[in-house]
């Protein structure tokens, strides 16, 4: 079944209507025809089962026939990515998109290739890609893609998460499951906010490191290799959905 995505504020419970973009990808690639059952997601957590009505190159119409309200994951990741060049940043929206991360920030690091000045443009064209990613892997729930900052900046706003990590290649880090599970026997429960630092190629500075982790981040390891930062950035949110969804006796 094609999925289309429209934000929350152009759907409504009877008859939606495609947007310009997402109409012209349903005529002449997708093919669809009046009667045909698709999807439309709305970023959001709803998933709306419809028939297409008539079949237009700017406006093809929709009937809605059932709503799904899909709960999000007990849990909230937010990605720390430093920026990294090419297409491998697209990469890493796309994939952590799929792995239902909840908000992205793009770090303009001190070994990062690409700045913030020369990322700024790029936002529209991430989110174009996130959106895509809902739509090939079914998923109602959309990434905040952030503007980016350093991480200096980062730090500066004082959030707070339950488990805050950071990939790193220092030798005192632990895996990941020794901080879930430790949280867990303290708190009795999982944690409910995890964010997770990757760096750049290089890694972050040794200034940016002692920041991270004197803000209370906890260094992980990521196995005896050195990985590539877009390789980083899979391995660690595969490896905290595989620990958070784990059944627990």
């Amino acid at each position: 079944m094609h999925r289309f995505y429209l934000p929350p504020n152009l759907v409504s419970e009877s008859e939606i209507t495609l947007d310009e973009r997402e109409s012209h990808h349903a005529v002449n690639v997708l093919r669809v025809r009046e009667g045909e059952r698709v999807a439309v997601l709305n970023g959001a957590g709803t998933e709306l089962m419809c028939e297409v009505a008539a079949v237009d190159k700017k406006a093809v119409r929709l009937k809605v026939q059932q709503q799904n309200d899909i709960a999000p994951l007990p849990y909230r990741i937010t990605l720390l990515q430093a920026m990294t060049k090419g297409k491998s940043m697209d990469f890493i929206i796309q994939k952590a998109t799929e792995l239902c991360v909840h908000r992205i920030v793009p770090l303009a690091a001190g070994r990062s290739v690409v700045q913030v000045d020369d990322a700024e443009s790029k936002l529209e064209k991430w989110n174009a890609i996130a959106i895509d990613s809902i739509k090939q892997c079914g998923s109602p729930w959309l990434p905040v893609i952030e503007r980016p900052v350093t991480p200096k900046e980062f730090l500066a706003r004082n959030e707070s998460f339950d488990l805050p990590m950071a990939a790193s290649l220092q030798s005192h880090t632990k895996h990941p499951r020794e901080y879930v599970d430790g949280y867990s026997s303290e708190h009795g429960r999982l944690p409910e906010s995890i964010a997770i630092w990757v760096g750049p190629e290089g890694d972050f500075t040794p200034a940016e490191v002692n920041d991270i982790l004197s803000s209370g981040v906890h260094p992980i390891t990521l196995g005896q290799v050195i990985l590539r930062s877009e390789t980083a950035a899979l391995y660690t949110i595969s490896a905290l959905n595989y620990e958070m969804q784990s059944p627990r006796g």
